[in-house]
């Protein structure tokens, strides 16, 4: 069965989830190349002499492990675009070394006396169009009458400026936007990807998120406002300091006046915004809105109990917000009576299964995962909002993909947990993140969080116990993900 395509951004995503699940990415790479060799042995003339033109990264590293499997019954040469010294990773380095004998500079490349040529040299991770010196070799490959076989996809795509490849060998899936017409025929090769590593949200998921410039200042890298509390006052507080948690530079939180002082005394982390009245009602919905103007991401619902002025306010707020927006407790039965508020609008809602009943009208069933995520795909896709349900396994939709999540422990039923993933969510997509991005991000920072606290403070986690571990999680996969 052919795998459906994939947005090319979840290639570095899969690489690392697999080998959270034990396939390592030195295994994946070998896989690659021979996919590559076999095709070309399997298709041409033995004794044929092949170019294989390298790039610095893990692409290059694929074209030299097909350079080692071809040398059994082919001639092929290795020509490196730039010097030994600048490739960029590990793997494609010690792949090189086992190829030397065969490779040598681009400028000894005489073209004409190849019958097949093979890009390798720029994958799924460039941006814009190519610069030189691979402009100039790929205006030159697309000037010969050879053969082009290109590795995973061909050098340039998906810019107007690429490599016109005759065939393509893809790795695992296709990648959105190939076709025929950009990418020649297009060889689908299997080179052992995990299931796991698809359905499940991973340390890979991390890759997807915005890096940070190193010269940002203070709300360069978010803003959140959290407009919860009233009748509770734990909740807005909880979010606030998970968004804090999460890396962000700022937040905001706009309570009701009973919660504005325990908010504020919770931590002085929190900018706190105090709301006349007892509970959240039409008359804030201007301030609110005007307020949100100044911020990256709102978070609405945390706290905000249901009284029928609040859930009217929540209403005209969301219907008028033109932010990105998380939608946790109280708030998803108001869009729940009223989705057509959520037309034109972006973002997360968060429900468990009780609040996705009031939120699509339908039950979803407690042990059919399939089932599970087939009716979140349907309510994203429905309502145009990336959907998490909470529960013993999440899941993650933007109503056209769907993720798992299997992080987090039963003592994470305890009160405020359910917040702490909401400011969580809000505070990534701050940082840039996709709503789908940031769920997914989200639900597994959040469980893993509560797995750590989990093996210190066993059915006796709180809520702050998880925030206080989310910062050990992101360090320890950021890292990864940078190295």
């Amino acid at each position: 069965m052919v795998k459906a395509a994939i947005p090319p951004e979840e290639v570095k995503v899969l690489d690392i989830n697999a080998a959270y699940h034990g396939v390592r990415t030195i295994t994946l790479m070998e896989r690659a190349g021979e996919a590559v060799a076999r095709y070309i042995i399997e298709n041409y003339p033995t004794n044929s002499r092949i170019a294989i033109i390298c790039g610095k990264g893990n692409n290059g590293g694929d074209g030299f492990v097909a350079a080692r499997h071809l040398l059994k019954s082919m001639r092929p040469d290795v020509f490196l675009v730039e010097s030994e010294q600048e490739i960029t990773t590990d793997l494609a380095r010690s792949n090189l070394h086992l190829v030397r004998g065969v490779a040598r500079p681009i400028k000894f490349m005489d073209i004409r006396q190849y019958d097949i040529i093979i890009d390798s040299m720029l994958g799924v991770g460039i941006k814009g169009r190519p610069r030189e010196p691979y402009a100039s070799i790929i205006r030159s490959l697309n000037r010969t009458k050879k053969p082009r076989i290109a590795v995973d996809v061909p050098s340039g795509w998906p810019s107007n400026f690429a490599v016109r490849a005759d065939t393509t060998i893809t790795f695992h899936a296709p990648k959105t936007g190939m076709t025929k017409r950009n990418c020649g025929k297009i060889v689908v090769a299997d080179i052992g990807i995990p299931p796991e590593a698809e359905m499940y949200c991973g340390p890979g998921e991390y890759a997807l998120l915005p890096p940070r410039r190193r010269d940002s200042h203070k709300g360069d890298s978010g803003r959140v406002l959290v407009i919860g509390g009233g009748p509770y006052s734990g909740a807005p507080a909880f979010a606030g300091m998970a968004a804090m948690r999460s890396g962000i530079d700022l937040i905001f939180v706009a309570t009701p006046e009973p919660a504005a002082i325990p908010v504020s005394i919770y931590s002085p982390n929190l900018i706190v915004r105090p709301l006349k009245g007892m509970v959240l009602g039409s008359e804030h919905v201007e301030e609110l809105l005007k307020m949100s103007t100044e911020f990256d991401v709102v978070v609405i619902g945390p706290g905000l109990g249901d009284s029928k002025p609040t859930m009217i306010a929540i209403q005209r707020f969301i219907s008028k917000c033109r932010k990105p927006m998380v939608i946790d407790a109280d708030a998803i039965a108001a869009c729940g009576a009223k989705p057509h508020i959520l037309k034109g609008k972006s973002g997360v809602i968060t429900p468990h299964a009780g609040e996705f009943k009031k939120l699509t009208r339908k039950t979803v069933p407690q042990d059919d995962y399939e089932r599970r995520a087939q009716m979140v795909r349907e309510a994203a896709a429905k309502l145009r909002m990336t959907v998490v349900l909470k529960g013993p396994r999440d899941v993650v939709s933007d109503g056209r993909y769907v993720k798992l999540n299997r992080t987090g422990n039963d003592g994470m039923t305890v009160g405020g947990t359910g917040d702490v993933l909401t400011g969580l969510i809000a505070g990534i997509m701050a940082q840039k993140a996709t709503p789908y991005a940031a769920g997914r991000i989200g639900v597994f920072t959040a469980g893993l969080a509560g797995d750590l606290a989990f093996e210190e403070k066993s059915y006796g986690l709180l809520a702050t116990d998880v925030i206080d571990k989310i910062p050990i999680v992101l360090r320890r996969y950021l890292m990864v993900i940078g190295s």
